[in-house]
């Protein structure tokens, strides 16, 4: 590799003031093992407590929903959004190929069927252009539902994600799963602190999914939430994660499956703690993008992924596309060597074994990306 990555790989290291730099850390402070010292005393550490309610108060109030329901991680939470709306065994449901295995997996956990769209340069998420002409090519409507005319199976909803924290084209996205009949499920995993056009991420669709694991902007150790404005709905969801439990002073009983999917209450001790810092995790996250935007100018051939227009993200990570001039594994392997650590985007999922044989439409935009971008530390730092 040539001058130019060792000097972005030192002034990097110099920037967090470290040899090693990782991905994205998580950041506490005394509030943390305040309120975490604080739940242990109390003795109620599992799925019920004082800290589980105020940090789905607070989440429902930041998010600007009526209803937050805390569980043990995002793809759990994903799982009974998909569940409430009502995806079935043998349903359709399109999201991007660019996504963590976490949007697939938790279709396939409802015995649905993964479809693969492509996604737009402008955001790295859902295209909606593309996506509208593609179903319009090869659905139908009947008897009010949109049917895939090459399978035969119902398309039920519309998974976007918001990826990096970056907004997709959700208006658009909206009208169309209105003009089709889709219900929209937003995967906002990454995407807590960002907007479009001043409206958070997840407040668009029916429900939405939120993930506050380990490497999140904000975390809860491992943790998600399921976020709507449909009381309704949020009191299923309730209900299915605490196993269906018909509510009793001491009977166990229960009136359907349900799953163990409530988040426990030290966990949300931690999340009402990092919650009270999202403000300052997010300008902390802004800043360092300005930075980045110093280091990189050096890097012939590199940009550095921006914001879509009318939206305000979070930068959960930041996010380099390279030209035909580099070549990513030269590069990610440079930069792991020498002390940053660095990663590609995911495995798209139509290249993965298990989802080869989902339907799929041209995903040339997606196979693009996949050989050009790479995420560089994103550790938000006071002293950028």
């Amino acid at each position: 590799m040539n001058n130019q990555w060792m000097q972005f790989a030192n002034d990097v290291k110099a920037l967090y003031s470290k040899d090693f730099v990782p991905l994205h850390e998580p950041t506490f402070n005394d509030k943390e093992i305040e309120y975490v010292t604080d739940c242990v005393k109390t003795g109620w550490v599992s799925s019920v407590g004082a800290y589980v309610t105020r940090f789905e108060e607070k989440l429902a109030e930041f998010v600007g929903v009526k209803r937050a329901v805390a569980v043990v991680n995002g793809t759990a939470a994903l799982h009974i959004a998909l569940m409430v709306v009502g995806v079935e065994a043998e349903d359709e449901v399109l999201m991007p190929s660019l996504t963590f295995i976490a949007t697939a997996n938790a279709v396939s956990y409802l015995g649905a069927v993964p479809h693969f769209i492509d996604v737009s340069m402008d955001t790295l998420g859902v295209d909606p252009i593309a996506l509208k002409a593609y179903l319009n090519k090869i659905g139908e409507m009947r008897n009010g539902e949109f049917f895939n005319k090459e399978t035969g199976r119902r398309i039920k909803a519309l998974v976007p994600m918001h990826t990096f924290g970056h907004p997709v084209s959700i208006e658009d996205l909206v009208a169309i799963c209105k003009d089709y009949h889709l219900e929209l499920v937003e995967d906002a995993a990454e995407s807590l602190g960002s907007y479009y056009k001043n409206k958070h991420t997840g407040s668009f669709g029916k429900i939405s999914a939120i993930s506050f694991n380990g490497n999140k902007i904000m975390t809860t150790g491992g943790g998600g939430a399921i976020v709507t404005d449909d009381e309704t709905i949020a009191d299923y969801a309730k209900h299915l994660t605490t196993t269906a439990k018909i509510q009793h002073r001491w009977a166990f009983r229960h009136d359907e499956i349900g799953y163990n999917y409530r988040m426990p209450n030290i966990n949300a001790a931690l999340g009402c703690a990092q919650l009270e810092k999202m403000s300052e995790f997010v300008e902390q996250k802004r800043k360092l993008t300005i930075k980045y935007e110093q280091l990189i100018t050096n890097l012939q051939g590199v940009r550095l992924f921006k914001e879509p227009a009318n939206c305000d993200s979070n930068y959960w990570l930041q996010t380099l596309i390279l030209d035909d001039t580099h070549n990513r594994e030269e590069v990610l392997a440079f930069l792991n060597n020498n002390g940053v650590m660095s990663r590609p985007i995911w495995t798209p999922m139509h290249n993965l074994d298990m989802f080869m044989d989902c339907p799929k439409m041209d995903l040339s935009v997606t196979d693009s990306l996949n050989e050009r971008v790479i995420n560089i530390p994103s550790t938000p730092i006071k002293e950028v």
